[in-house]
């Protein structure tokens, strides 16, 4: 979750005045949880699910539509002379695509700077799960001169002064020797040659993903205008981003100019800021929310959520991110609708409740666990292409039409595990996991669910500890079991075996191998086991 912070002054101005209670209630049902409320500002909790919401102006934009205010169009501005991004082919499989824009007229102050800084954080953050999908660059076009160039170049030919350092560095020395490089530098490791944005003096604006050049990208209150790129692997997120960008800065009073972006002939204009439309049923809306809806009454809490609404057909606003579904549209028909206003109901079922014997018992392997000292995980079912391919698994069933790139059914649940503990690097060590859920495998054309468990630990460990954790486990579920020698590609030779019980397989343990620790991102040694839980 990220904390936005709102001048008090400015809120009220949109919702009236009102005391801090009424205000935190306010706010509240809005879906933006109250941090905290001073006499000049408000601190609110914002969701993942809302990055267009992760700055105060995207907020405030929200909260004027939300209180019966028009919603403001934006209009972006053609392209003017050589505002124009070329795309290097040789990027492939480096950093392939850019979004870019122009903003000017801008007007900045010190608190506006630091909101944008903020934005630019919060973005790569979450979206841009911390700099590895995307990264932002935000440049004073006064010091730029157009037409703008995105290369892969050899890191050593790479040389400007980064921000906030004193003299010029080479791409592979800002990876050593900046604070910045150094904690994004496994974004940009293995690899021959690095992404790098240049201007027509071939001036270098930054090296994407990790740091700004000193000269071209530091934005002050004399700025007027500025050049925003985003870099990364999905076009589609890149564009999205970009909106959002582009329109907090035009409600801090800024005109959005378009780029020209060519890829080799390939010529789109960036940011596109046409609305999505998505056709609703009012019918499945009434279903889902059980409330009393029609066609006048939907138009209405649409609008007050900043859509267009007409004849069954909803258009998303540009800068929402978050619309996948109609049934994401229908969560802003509740909102709008005011969750205060929905009447609780005793569901007519005529069984009686109770937990099921599975989930007994997985309760108490999960408090044998946790007895040991291990933490309990939950991670979605759905995994990735590229950490499937990372863990060396060839087969998987994939999600059609996925509107994100977690678009493969998990066919084990190390793939989480490890991407968990590569996540978690700065935490403090041992770290110790569990999960326990489904997994899922082709059966001819049927998918086939099973229960599994698995058991991970990074840290100053070997293949003893994590026969030990099941050693205990077994013991306590009165369970007798040997291990036999096993190969797994996801583990070490000679360091791996297979669990038997009643001489059938039903899972294996062993040391991870350190092609898939680095394909995780994963600083330290570190052992697993997964096994079949309808067997425990």
């Amino acid at each position: 979750m990220a904390i936005v912070s709102l001048n008090k002054s400015e809120v009220k101005k949109i919702v009236g005045d009102m005391n801090d209670e009424k205000l935190e209630s306010t706010l509240s049902m809005f879906g933006t949880a109250v941090e905290r409320i001073t006499s000049e500002e408000a601190e609110v909790e914002v969701a993942p699910n809302r990055p267009d919401m992760l700055s105060a102006q995207g907020i405030y934009r929200a909260l004027k539509t939300y209180f019966g205010k028009k919603q403001k169009e934006y209009k972006v501005n053609a392209p003017g002379k050589d505002f124009e991004v070329k795309i290097d082919p040789g990027l492939k499989g480096i950093r392939p695509y850019t979004a870019c824009a122009i903003v000017k007229n801008l007007k900045f102050n010190d608190a506006q700077i630091k909101e944008i800084i903020d934005i630019q954080e919060k973005l790569h953050a979450t979206i841009g799960r911390n700099r590895k999908k995307l990264a932002i660059g935000i440049y004073p076009l006064e010091k730029i001169k157009l037409p703008i160039s995105f290369k892969a170049e050899l890191p050593d030919k790479i040389k400007f002064i980064p921000l906030e350092m004193p003299q010029e560095m080479t791409g592979r020395q800002i990876l050593s020797r900046h604070p910045t490089g150094r904690e994004y530098a496994y974004l940009l490791e293995n690899l021959s040659k690095y992404p790098v944005f240049r201007d027509a003096k071939e001036d270098v604006l930054s090296m994407p993903p990790i740091i700004n050049s000193q000269m071209t990208g530091k934005v002050t209150e004399e700025t007027k205008d500025i050049f925003i790129e985003c870099s990364g692997f999905d076009l589609k997120v890149l564009q999205k981003t970009i909106n959002i960008l582009v329109t907090a800065l035009a409600d801090m009073g800024g005109e959005i100019y378009g780029m020209k972006l060519d890829y080799e002939g390939n010529k789109i204009i960036s940011p596109n800021l046409d609305s999505e439309k998505i056709k609703i049923n009012i019918k499945d809306a009434e279903k889902l929310l059980g409330i009393p809806l029609n066609e006048e009454l939907v138009k209405k809490l649409l609008e007050r959520m900043g859509y267009s609404y007409s004849k069954g057909v909803a258009e998303i606003p540009a800068y929402r991110a978050d619309i996948l579904h109609p049934a994401d549209i229908y969560e802003d028909i509740a909102i709008a609708y005011g969750y205060d206003k929905f009447t609780p109901e005793i569901p007519e079922i005529a069984t009686i409740g109770q937990e099921s014997e599975s989930e007994m018992k997985k309760k108490k392997i999960a408090e044998i666990l946790s007895g040991l000292g291990l933490l309990e995980i939950s991670t979605y079912h759905l995994s990735t292409k590229e950490d499937i391919k990372n863990l060396g698994i060839k087969k998987a069933i994939e999600v059609l039409e996925s509107k994100t790139d977690y678009n493969m059914l998990r066919p084990n649940l190390l793939i989480n595990s490890l991407k968990t503990l590569g996540e978690n690097t700065d935490a403090k060590y041992p770290q110790k996991i569990f999960e326990s859920g489904k997994v899922f495998e082709a059966n001819g054309e049927d998918i086939e669910e099973k229960e599994k468990l698995c058991i991970a630990v990074s840290g100053e460990t070997d293949f003893t500890e994590i026969k030990q954790i099941f050693d205990y486990l077994a013991r306590m579920l009165g369970k007798e079991y040997k291990i036999e020698e096993a190969e797994d590609s996801a583990f070490i030779e000679g360091r791996c075996g297979k669990i038997m019980i009643n001489d059938k397989a039903i899972g294996i343990l062993g040391e991870i191998s350190p092609n898939i620790l680095k394909a995780f991102n994963l600083k330290m040694p570190s052992v697993a086991l997964e096994v079949n839980l309808e067997e425990l």
